[in-house]
């Protein structure tokens, strides 16, 4: 193994910095494509059905893609790699809307969830060693940047959807756009490579254990969060008789919770520590939940998604940063347990669906509650995988998460 460089502290910081644009750009992608999903099923002449089927792709191909990133960043190094899997995902935006039916509309989101997943496995890589130089938190704040991404994303394309712009031309000058300032914010990163004799991971590989325990905690987060954006305003409007407006809003708000939470949620964790902050989290997600479950009225409710919000927020975050400094390969336990997070935000919508249908959403947010109490009793886990503390390794890479960049 080569010896690691040093960095200077502006050089971190410059690095945290590009690194934190990196999230901002791939999380545009994602908000640009949700606000045209509509042109998309229409120009594509797909029924609910199938549209639902064909959104299953992106979670299909990023769990099929995402073992790969690791050899490509092996024999590429990080910030090529990162470079050239985050301009495939940028530039796979284009490819939907010019989808011409639901056979072609699988096929390009297929590559688009699994350009997606193998630039998210690349950044989350480099944000972990990033952090592990710096000695502080900053996965939060990286993850709440994706965020901010998806909020401008989304609203440059409700922008378009308002004037009735083309999703094709729409979407093929956003990717030219997000393709260039991705280009840019790669100078800035760590430019890490393995070392001559250093064996490369394999292809495929299954995540190895200690990435399944953090992946549940994940999964418990971001089926809880996947459940309130998706479910909430139509919670309010149908369990409770809000308006439409009350009811959008309620969803816009919980999102923005999340964001705002990510971006402060570094100095909780660092106050702390992960198992405190998630355990502490998973109390007030629960308390959301239980408000939700039984609210009068439409106040208590958001005031309950609002507190589910604010309880997950750092939830996926410091699972990604866990599995960045567990196992003897990083790099595959991070691929894993984006692969158990890919998945349950998957299956988080319809299962929601489903209880409902047979039962209420009431009972459905009830699964939710318990979901999210999963995370005071499950916290734990994350206590062997926190940074150290010791002075002789502050500010440079741990040995155990040196792999990650190197895989």
């Amino acid at each position: 193994m080569s010896t690691e460089p040093a960095y200077s502290a502006q050089r971190l910081r410059r690095a945290r910095y590009a690194v934190a644009a990196v999230f901002c750009v791939h999380g545009a992608v994602t908000g640009s494509f949700a606000t045209r999903i509509p042109w998309i099923q229409d120009h594509a002449g797909v029924g609910a059905g199938q549209l639902g089927l064909a959104l299953a792709f992106p979670a299909i191909g990023a769990s099929v893609a995402m073992p790969l990133a690791g050899a490509i960043s092996h024999r590429f190094g990080a910030r090529t790699a990162l470079r050239g899997l985050l301009a495939l995902w940028t530039l796979a935006l284009a490819l939907p809307a010019l989808a011409p039916n639901v056979y072609g509309l699988c096929a390009a989101l297929f590559v688009f969830g699994a350009t997606a997943g193998m630039s998210d496995v690349a950044m989350n890589a480099l944000g972990v060693e990033v952090e592990n130089r710096l000695d502080r938190s900053i996965m939060s704040s990286l993850h709440g940047m994706w965020s901010v991404g998806a909020l401008i994303g989304s609203a440059a394309g409700t922008l378009a959807a308002h004037l009735g712009s083309d999703a094709r031309l729409h979407h093929i000058a956003a990717a030219a756009v997000l393709t260039a300032l991705g280009l840019l914010a790669c100078q800035g990163v760590l430019d890490l490579r393995s070392a001559p004799d250093e064996e490369p991971p394999p292809r495929f590989a299954l995540p190895p254990r200690s990435a399944v325990v953090i992946g549940a905690i994940g999964f418990c987060g971001v089926f809880a969060e996947g459940a309130s954006l998706d479910w909430s305003a139509v919670y309010l409007r149908d369990e409770l008789g809000t308006s439409a407006g009350l009811a959008a809003a309620s969803t816009t708000a919980f999102a923005l919770t999340m964001a705002v939470a990510r971006l402060l949620g570094d100095r909780v964790v660092d106050r702390f520590g992960p198992v405190r902050t998630v355990r502490v989290g998973g109390v007030l997600a629960t308390a959301g939940g239980v408000l939700v479950v039984l609210a009068p009225q439409p106040v208590v409710a958001m005031a309950g998604f609002g507190c589910i919000g604010l309880g997950i927020a750092v939830v996926v975050p410091l699972a990604f940063a866990a599995a960045g400094r567990s196992g003897t390969n990083p790099s595959q336990s991070i691929a894993g347990v984006a692969t158990i997070t890919y998945t349950s935000g998957l299956i988080a919508p319809s299962a929601i669906g489903g209880i409902a249908d047979l039962t209420s959403l009431v009972v459905s947010f009830g699964l939710v509650t318990v979901l999210a109490f999963g995370l005071v009793l499950g916290a734990g886990v994350l206590r062997g995988s926190a940074r150290a503390a010791d002075p002789a390794t502050s500010g440079v890479t741990a040995k155990a998460a040196a792999p990650e960049i190197r895989a």
